[in-house]
């Protein structure tokens, strides 16, 4: 009897074990936060940071990331052609792993970025 009794509460205690797994992994999913990212999986907009690739869905680097201001990605102005700081509206964004990979294609994002990240509020 005590062998059984034994049995089901380490059975129970791997249960739960793989249920906070899971749930864990669900909340770094969702939010792109914490350890364990893989690339190729998408750590969403909070995923973003510094010094990364912007990558056109055409596939075409159009930018690094200085910062994320508010709903706005702020280009690094030494990495988008004319020596200016530029803005993407986060809802650009397709996905992240080691890069931001946008929605739209090079010519879009840059026909659409912006000169702050007020004026991306309206964007979108």
């Amino acid at each position: 009897m005590a062998n059984n009794t034994s049995d089901k509460i380490n059975e129970a205690g791997k249960r739960v074990a793989d249920n906070v797994a899971h749930a864990a992994d669900w909340v770094k999913d969702k939010t792109g936060v914490g350890p364990g990212r893989t690339e190729g999986s998408d750590a969403g907009v909070a995923g973003i940071r510094q010094h990364m690739d912007v990558i056109a869905s055409c596939g075409k680097t159009i930018g690094v990331v200085d910062r994320v201001e508010g709903s706005a990605i702020k280009l690094t102005k030494d990495s988008t052609g004319d020596g200016m700081h530029h803005f993407l509206p986060t809802s650009m964004v397709d996905h992240v792993d080691r890069h931001v990979h946008l929605n739209k294609n090079s010519e879009e994002a840059m026909k659409e970025w912006k000169p702050s990240a007020a004026s991306c509020g309206s964007c979108g």
